[in-house]
This record gives C-alpha cells, sequence and structure tokens, in this order.
C-alpha cells in the first residue's frame, strides 16, 4: 500500500468520524453511539497497525520517515480522541448520563495531542447538557487544518458563554434564565451611557467616516486619546499621538504585542492569578507561553497580604523558567488587578519595572480599569504618571473604554509606547483589527466631554460601583465566606474551599457546574491560573435586582452543595 493510498484511507476513516459525531451520534442510543465509534476505532487501529508496518526502500529515506512519522502520529491522535469517546460513553451508559466526562484532549500541531495553556482553558469539560457532546465539540474534521482542529476544539470554552446568551435573564420574558456574573461588564451606568451616546453631537456623518481610515486610527482619536491618558493618568507632559495605536479591544493590542514582540514558544512572565483571556488571545495567534509567578493567599511574615507580588518571586519565577530552557521575553502587569482587585503603589511598580530592565525583559501593563477605583481615598498610580520609566522603550501600557465606561460593545481598545518600532508594526494589525468610523467619532466625542465625565459618569458610577460592593460583601459576610475586600475593579475574589470535599480543581469544576445548574454564572479559580482550588470572582457591578436575585441563587446552591456533602458523609459512616 502506497502512501498515498495510506492517506486516502485515513482521510476516508476520518470523515467517517467527523460526520458520524456531527450528524447522527446526538440522534442515536448509548449503544449504538458505542458500536459506531467502536467500529471507527477498529479501523483507525487497523490503519494504525499498516503505517508502523509500511515503509518504501525505493523513496528517499529520509522523506519517507518525514512522512510515515506525520501520518502515525495523526493516527495516535485520532486513537485518542476515539478512545476517550469510547469512555465517555460507557460512563454515560452507566450513570444515566449525569457522570463526569473525561476530557478529550485537542488536537496540536501535526495532530499530537494538545496541552499546555490551551489544556488549562478547558481541562475538566463536565458537560451535563451546558455543553456540546464530546462527541460534537471534539470531532476531527479533515476539512481543518491541525491548526484549524485545534483552534476548534477551543470553542468548547466558550459554551457556557454561548448558553448564557441564548437563555439570559429577563424580568419579564425570561425569569428562570442566566444571570451573568461571571464576564466583567460595568452594567450599572446603562442609562448614563445610553443618554450621552443619544445626544446630537454623537450623530454625525461625514465622507471620511464612512471610508478606510489610517490603519492605526483616525487622527481625530488618536489626538483625543493621547489628551485623554494625559490628564486621566496624570502624565507630568503631553502623551504623543503618534504613539498611540486604535485596535478592537485591549485583547487585540494584547495578542498583537506578543505577536511583535516573541517568537513562537517564548515566554512571558505573568502573576497568578491573571485574566484568563490572555492565555487563550496568545494560544490563538502568537504561540507564546505565559509563564505563572503563583502567588500564595496565606499571610506570613513575607506575605503583609495575600496573593502579594514581589521582585522576589518575580526572581524565582525567571531563573527556574530559564532552567527548564524557556526563552522569556517579559512581564505582563494588570493594574488594578485583575481578579484580585489590588492596586499597585508607585514603589511597587518602579521595582517591577527595574526588574524587568535588569534582565532586559518587555512589560506590558494592562490598566484597563483605571477609572474604576471607587474610593477617593485611594490613589492609583498609572505608568504613564511616572516622571521617567527605567526603560520606556520596553514598556507598554494598554487601556480601553469597556470597562470604566461601560461600552464593551464599542470593542475599543489602545495602545501607549514609546517604542516608534512597535508602534509601526502593531499598527498593521488596523487592517484586520480596526474600528468603524462611525465608532471612532462617537469615542472620540465621548472622551472629550470632560465636564460631563468629571461631574456626572464617573461620581455616579463610583457611588453606584461602591453601592453594590457593599451589598455582595455583607452578604458574604453574613454567609461567612472569606474574600478580599478592595476598591477597585467591578468584581469580588472570594474564596469557597469549604465547599470543596476533597478541596481539589475537579471539586472546583463541579461546584462551578453546580451553580450552572440554578442558571448563575460566575468565574472559577482555575481559568486564572489559580494556584489554590476553591477560589472564584464575583462581578458585581450589575443591577440590584439582578444581583439579590443572583445571590439568592448563590446560596441556594451552596446550601444544596453542603447537603450533598453531609449526605455522602452519612453514607460512608453507615457502610
Amino acid at each position: 500500500m502506497n502512501t498515498q493510498t495510506r492517506s486516502h484511507q485515513s482521510d476516508t476513516n476520518c470523515k467517517s468520524c467527523g460526520q458520524m459525531s456531527s450528524q447522527g451520534l446526538r440522534n442515536q442510543s448509548t449503544h449504538t453511539q458505542l458500536l459506531e465509534v467502536m467500529l471507527c476505532l477498529q479501523q483507525t487501529i487497523e490503519d494504525y497497525i499498516v503505517q508502523l508496518k509500511t515503509q518504501h526502500p525505493q523513496q528517499s529515506l529520509a522523506l519517507e520517515e518525514q512522512r510515515h512519522g506525520r501520518a502515525t502520529r495523526e493516527e495516535e491522535a485520532i486513537l485518542v480522541h476515539l478512545m476517550c469517546q469510547v469512555a465517555n460513553l460507557l460512563q454515560s451508559g452507566a450513570t444515566g448520563g449525569a457522570g463526569l466526562q473525561l476530557p478529550c484532549p485537542s488536537l496540536g500541531s501535526y495532530g499530537d495531542v494538545g496541552g499546555g495553556q490551551q489544556a488549562q482553558s478547558s481541562r475538566w469539560p463536565d458537560q451535563r447538557g451546558h455543553q456540546l457532546s464530546d462527541l460534537e465539540a471534539t470531532s476531527i474534521s479533515c476539512d481543518l487544518s491541525n491548526r484549524g482542529n485545534d483552534i476548534f476544539n477551543l470553542y468548547s470554552s466558550f459554551q457556557d458563554y454561548e448558553n448564557y446568551q441564548r437563555d439570559k435573564y429577563h424580568e419579564e420574558k425570561n425569569t428562570l434564565g442566566f444571570i451573568n456574573l461571571g464576564t466583567s461588564e460595568n452594567k450599572l451606568c446603562i442609562d448614563l451611557m445610553t443618554e450621552r451616546l443619544s445626544r446630537s453631537d454623537m450623530n454625525y456623518i461625514e465622507d471620511a467616516l464612512l471610508q478606510y481610515s489610517k490603519i492605526r486610527g483616525h487622527s481625530f482619536l488618536l489626538e483625543e486619546v493621547a489628551q485623554f491618558l494625559t490628564y486621566y493618568c496624570k502624565s507630568p507632559t503631553q502623551l504623543d499621538p503618534e504613539n498611540v495605536v486604535v485596535l478592537n479591544g485591549c485583547c487585540s493590542v494584547f495578542s498583537a504585542l506578543t505577536m511583535v514582540l516573541c517568537d513562537p514558544g517564548d515566554g512571558f512572565l505573568i502573576p497568578t492569578p491573571f485574566y484568563g483571556g490572555f492565555s487563550f488571545t496568545t494560544h490563538l495567534y502568537a504561540k507564546v507561553e505565559l509563564i505563572p509567578v503563583h502567588l500564595d493567599s496565606e499571610i506570613t511574615d513575607v506575605n503583609t497580604h495575600p496573593f502579594q507580588l514581589t521582585v522576589s518571586k518575580l526572581e524565582r519565577a525567571l531563573f527556574e523558567a530559564r532552567l527548564q530552557c524557556k526563552k522569556v521575553k517579559g512581564l505582563v502587569l494588570i493594574n488594578p488587578q485583575n481578579p484580585l482587585g489590588d492596586i499597585y503603589s508607585r514603589d511597587s511598580l518602579k521595582e517591577y519595572l527595574e526588574f524587568a530592565k535588569r534582565y532586559n525583559l518587555h512589560v506590558i501593563i494592562d490598566e484597563i480599569y483605571l477609572l474604576s477605583v471607587f474610593d477617593e481615598s485611594i490613589t492609583f498610580h498609572s505608568v504613564l504618571s511616572m516622571e521617567s520609566l527605567p526603560d520606556p522603550e520596553k514598556t507598554y501600557v494598554i487601556w480601553g473604554p469597556s470597562k470604566d465606561f461601560g461600552i464593551s460593545g464599542f470593542r475599543c481598545g489602545v495602545l501607549y509606547t514609546h517604542n516608534k518600532k512597535v508602534v509601526s508594526a502593531i499598527s498593521i494589525f488596523g487592517y484586520l483589527h480596526g474600528i468603524s468610523g462611525i465608532a471612532q467619532h462617537k469615542l472620540c466625542q465621548l472622551l472629550r466631554d470632560r465636564e460631563w465625565i468629571d461631574k456626572v459618569f464617573l461620581p455616579t458610577n463610583r457611588s453606584r460601583l461602591q453601592a453594590a460592593h457593599r451589598y455582595i460583601a455583607n452578604k458574604l459576610k453574613a454567609m461567612k465566606i472569606p474574600f478580599l475586600s478592595r476598591v477597585s475593579g467591578l468584581f469580588i475574589w472570594m474564596n469557597l474551599q469549604k465547599y470543596l470535599d476533597p478541596c481539589t480543581f475537579e471539586q472546583e469544576l463541579l461546584l462551578h457546574r453546580c451553580f450552572l445548574d440554578n442558571k448563575l454564572m460566575l468565574s472559577h479559580g482555575q481559568t486564572f491560573m489559580c494556584k489554590e482550588p476553591g477560589w472564584f470572582r464575583l462581578i458585581f457591578s450589575d443591577k440590584p435586582f439582578h444581583l439579590k436575585l443572583a445571590m439568592h441563587r448563590f446560596s441556594q446552591t451552596l446550601e444544596q452543595k453542603q447537603d450533598q456533602t453531609e449526605k455522602q458523609l452519612e453514607d460512608a459512616l453507615r457502610d
């Protein structure tokens, strides 16, 4: 059998598996599904044996080994997927479909079983009606490249959010729908923003707004962003519009930065826990590794507060990464920190930047929550407020109006850096990730209205954030749930370890699924690469009635979980 024939058989087998999983299995019984998967598995094993036995002496040995090795790895990847599917079907049949599903690994380059950061984001896909079935979500399509299959399998990490979008809570139309306290959005000032965006100065159209702009954004928006950041970041000098790039979201900016600063396989240090969207974006395009700097919640002589970041921890993480032959290119900081809510002091920021300069590292600083500090006695220090930066050519600030103004649907992210080469390189991404001219005009009008921002929006937003935070904090205190009490961001980082038995990431995910069963979305700690199981992030920037109903579902879920644990303990003692 020649290589072409083997490849054709493998393609046919692959297509039949993909078609079987996406077209017919959802409507069949578990036993029928299992039979079809077993037949597919049998054919794949036969092909795999042929791959191992067949070689062609008449062809170039190097070429044959390359083809043979690739084909073998592809067959191995298919085998792993099919065996995982068989195990899940057996588990489903034994438990009536309610058991914990085994994770089906994704396909990496050349069909290797995927791992790394992507595996972290979708490691324990317990379906229970919240996601596509394993057979559909992990089907192998020969219409997609290996890279395409890898990206396709990332889709499962969005299934909870997709389910929420299809089944949102509504006071009149859908009172049993999902309440989302997992996605970080500010919904407290939609009334103010709706009124401001409805004014006559927003409803303006000219030819230039309907045509292509400069790839890094219209000049009027770049100039206004520079003035806005100069004012609100308290920059000692006027910021230069030539150092500004605008793309369609801060994750787009972050992804573009990692692309132009790193080669595939390079790494960035990042303190944990951290915003999980960064892991997704770096895996999707740049293939850059985010190397965790693990922080502990326990207070000690060294750690004066939970999850404290120090230069010594950064150095230890850097040295450990280098011992593993990893090429560390930079450091990522989030300030105010997501999900902790910590605000770095000016002295701490300076120490982190000096550490980076000492080891010749780039520094990306995400300041997307810079105006979401709701205690006026606390001062936020932007990197742009510093008189001088240790290494301005390697410092990159990200900001966007999504969180501070509650307009995440506008899709706008801003980069500011003194590095002209990086500005030029990032600007190219505007060809794919630019913002519409009309949206740029509305953003410009919004950002330049300082009187409305300072006298109407910011005071009201701070007051409403304070009230919402106070309500959630009092509820958690009444339930004796530990949490970090901070005064920035839109979230509370809380410790639900007492509801995990045993305290593992598997139990954390099960608790997360229990919340989903009660139509409540939260974010669990493993998605932030938290070192310790049991931490959850709760978004409090929602309407008061939504928060009240959400906390009812929250306490109800925990009561059910506690009752279940006590019953299991009683049954164990009885046995």
